[in-house]
């Protein structure tokens, strides 16, 4: 397996970049300074059969055309819209992401964000570690979660385990998504911004693609309103971000938990002074356990293509 070129495009994950170069010669794209990229995959392309990227850094069609000895783009995330697909169908390149072993973590994560958003944990840790507790007494009230009406955008692996969480605190589950299923215990809405409206926190949970993209826009969050709270665990571009910003400062909209961003890592700075959001650095699948199962899942994808075995978890 050592003959397998593969190409790791930014620095991800200690464990897999160790077992890659162990188990396979490994190139490095950041051995390269960015202006002199294109000479360096020129002079690697004919040994680079195979890709791993993630949410951030991915196969596009310009790095796919740089490659034609590539077989195998092997995704250390969930997401791949940053993979030009269509191009991989098209040159017969296999495709393979990182679903399921990332579903718990992500899940908890989006509970943990609502209750942080509505009982405004930040907020208090950081007034106790200000000495205000002290100076000025005991800090305001804050918003209960358990019972709040939880629309949830897209019931697939995540959204489900989304919603099994919620109902653990007596949240009655709605949810939007382009096929109706039959859950008895959940209420379906057919547009999001209907479900918007009867939620008092909304999740979005959906994968990315260009029916999605900006599905949270200035209708949906005027329809969450003043004392709504949205949820995004999903991908930055699912928001509109400069509407979700001037809601947030407006107080059109109550508050936010957000853990993606539409040009990370870039992050509005309107969003820093504000008391009403909780920011996180893209941290849903950010657990020990999760990381290396990934990598595992990777791995694992990798040497099935070098053993013409079935891929693990095959996209394309």
């Amino acid at each position: 397996m050592e003959s397998l070129g593969v190409l790791l495009l930014h620095p991800m994950n200690a464990y897999l970049e160790q077992e890659l170069d162990r188990r396979f010669r490994l190139i490095r794209l950041w051995d390269s300074p960015p202006d002199a990229r294109a000479d360096f995959l020129r002079s690697n392309a004919a040994a680079i059969r195979a890709v791993v990227g993630n949410a951030g850094y991915n196969a596009d069609s310009a790095l796919i055309d740089a490659l034609p000895a590539l077989e195998i783009v092997a995704s250390f995330s969930v997401g791949i819209d940053r993979v030009d697909l269509a191009k991989c169908r098209e040159r017969g390149i296999r495709v393979t992401n990182t679903p399921d072993v990332l579903t718990d973590d992500v899940a908890d994560l989006a509970v943990g964000l609502a209750i942080a958003a509505l009982r405004k944990i930040p907020q208090a840790d950081r007034y106790v570690r200000a000495g205000l507790w002290k100076a000025k007494g005991d800090y305001t009230l804050t918003t209960r979660f358990s019972g709040k009406r939880v629309g949830i955008i897209g019931l697939g692996r995540i959204g489900l385990a989304i919603a099994t969480r919620v109902e653990a605190f007596d949240c009655p589950v709605n949810y939007y998504q382009r096929t109706k299923k039959e859950y008895p215990n959940y209420t379906y809405y057919p547009s999001v911004v209907e479900l918007a409206a009867n939620s008092d926190v909304l999740v979005v949970a959906c994968p990315l693609n260009e029916q999605t993209r900006h599905i949270v826009n200035r209708e949906v969050i005027d329809a969450l309103g003043p004392k709504g709270v949205l949820i995004n665990i999903g991908r930055g571009p699912h928001v509109d971000e400069p509407e979700l910003v001037s809601a947030l400062v407006e107080g059109r909209l109550g508050g936010a938990g957000l853990d993606v961003f539409e040009d990370e890592p870039n992050v509005p700075e309107a969003l820093f002074t504000l008391d009403n959001v909780v920011l996180v650095p893209h941290v849903g699948s950010g657990t020990h356990e999760t990381r290396q199962a990934m990598a595992d899942l990777v791995l694992g994808n990798l040497e099935a293509h070098v053993l013409k075995k079935p891929l693990l978890t095959p996209v394309v």
